[in-house]
């Protein structure tokens, strides 16, 4: 991800980041005059630069600018592909007309534990990767002459704390959810 130096930090950025080293403290990662010192820092920190060494030698990778509230994607007979990584919004629509359509969530940057996804697909197939322990509710989602499959289990204990809510309509083709496939050095 490139550097963002100049994105300033809202309120709201400010209180994510401190709910992530009071999850450290938690796991034993840090003690209390580690996390009080880290969490002064974060609150007078005014851009994403200036927070990043506070959490970097913690695992869920660098701090992100803050994803945008909703994004639309549309495609029409062609292909629409997200993978690596990128920022997932909180509410994901998603139209599609004689395309196949391919979420990978694995390696995305996921600032919001609830993601919810709106499909309105026609003839295309549509595939979500959930990451680790994601959990996905497909209940919403009208199927017509099609077929779903969901093999992301609805809650996991050690799960990673991200729920998928997929809703909409699927017609004329199929829904799979799944987490991410290995094969040796393969993952697809």
């Amino acid at each position: 991800m490139p550097e963002q130096p100049a994105i300033r930090l809202s309120d709201a950025d400010r209180e994510v980041v401190a709910q992530r080293l009071h999850r450290a403290v938690g796991e034993g990662r840090l003690t209390l005059d580690e996390f009080e010192q880290r969490v002064a820092g974060v609150h007078a920190a005014r851009t994403v630069a200036e927070v990043e060494p506070y959490v970097a030698d913690l695992p869920g990778g660098p701090v992100s600018p803050p994803a945008p509230e909703h994004t639309e994607l549309r495609t029409t007979a062609s292909s629409l592909k997200r993978q690596g990584r990128w920022v997932v919004p909180r509410r994901l629509s998603v139209t599609a007309r004689a395309g196949s359509v391919k979420l990978d969530f694995t390696e995305a940057v996921l600032p919001h534990h609830v993601v919810e996804i709106d499909l309105n697909v026609t003839a295309g197939s549509t595939v979500l990767v959930l990451p680790p322990g994601a959990t996905a509710d497909v209940d919403s989602v009208e199927m017509i002459a099609g077929s779903a499959k969901a093999k992301a289990l609805r809650s996991s204990p050690t799960g990673s704390g991200h729920h998928f809510v997929v809703s909409g309509s699927q017609r004329a083709g199929s829904l799979v959810v799944r987490y991410q496939r290995r094969f040796w050095r393969w993952r697809w």
